[in-house]
């Protein structure tokens, strides 16, 4: 008797801040549809997160997104088909690393998923939307989102701007695809995603990513439906008023049976 072995999910990973935040399923439910159905979701996300740096909102704590436990289980896992998105890098400057850091932060991740042959996509600091604010809005959105920093415009432009030439550099170097970010996407703040362009934003980039070719068999609102959560993720370590708080994963899965790991 012959069998065959069922070929396994591909894995997606994804890296980033409020905005993969708040658009989580929906760049799963794209990148699902350019790859061609269900995948394994390891995740790295959370409002206000750095690469670099250990963050907290609030009353809410998370590591650095390249000290993340993701990157232990990743080395745990087998090899399969791997896609993986990095962006809203940025984080890190205002809460004042140091350039270098903040591009030591984002190469490792890199480097650790060119180890599992990964198909990799990185979006640049939005430069150009970042640039337009006024000195008046930058320090009112400065105040608002990152009250602990004290860097004035000028010096947040100069890092953002060798941030963005980093990233430029170190695509060119590890041949991954960098993607612009232009500044009609953004709202008045620079830096978040306009909400009614989220699926226009993310389809643009998750189209850079090879297309399977397969696609998937449910469409429109059966689509909707298997994209729902069945079980919502929740943090694999966080801390919340300085009680450090853990959970096994995957600890989330949608309704299409594609497991969702969160950290």
């Amino acid at each position: 008797m012959v069998s065959f072995r069922e070929t396994p999910q591909p894995r997606l990973i994804l890296l980033g801040a409020s905005n993969l935040t708040l658009s989580l399923r929906l760049v799963i439910d794209l990148m699902q549809q350019q790859i061609g159905g269900p995948s394994e979701v390891l995740a790295a996300v959370g409002h206000g997160r750095a690469y670099g740096i250990f963050s907290q909102v609030v009353w809410r704590g998370l590591p650095g997104i390249a000290d993340c436990g993701l990157w232990r289980q990743l080395s745990a896992m087998e090899p399969r088909l791997t896609y993986a998105l990095l962006t809203d890098i940025g984080n890190d400057i205002v809460y004042e690393l140091p350039v270098e850091q903040v591009l030591r932060s984002v190469e490792r991740c890199v480097e650790q998923l060119q180890r599992q042959s990964a198909q990799i996509v990185v979006t640049n600091l939005p430069l150009a939307s970042i640039e337009r604010l006024s000195e008046r809005r930058y320090t009112f959105f400065r105040n608002l989102f990152y009250p602990s920093c004290r860097l004035p415009r000028n010096e947040t432009l100069s890092r953002a701007r060798a941030v963005h030439a980093g990233l430029m550099d170190m695509a060119a170097r590890r041949q991954f695809l960098l993607v612009e970010q232009e500044a009609h996407w953004f709202g008045t703040d620079g830096i978040h995603v306009n909400y009614w362009q989220r699926e226009a934003f993310y389809r643009d980039i998750v189209r850079r990513f090879p297309d399977s070719g397969v696609k998937p068999e449910h469409r429109d609102d059966k689509r909707k439906r298997f994209l729902t959560w069945q079980r919502r993720p929740v943090f694999a370590f966080k801390t919340v008023l300085g009680r450090a708080i853990h959970c096994p994963q995957p600890s989330g899965q949608l309704a299409d049976g594609s497991p969702v790991s969160k950290y």
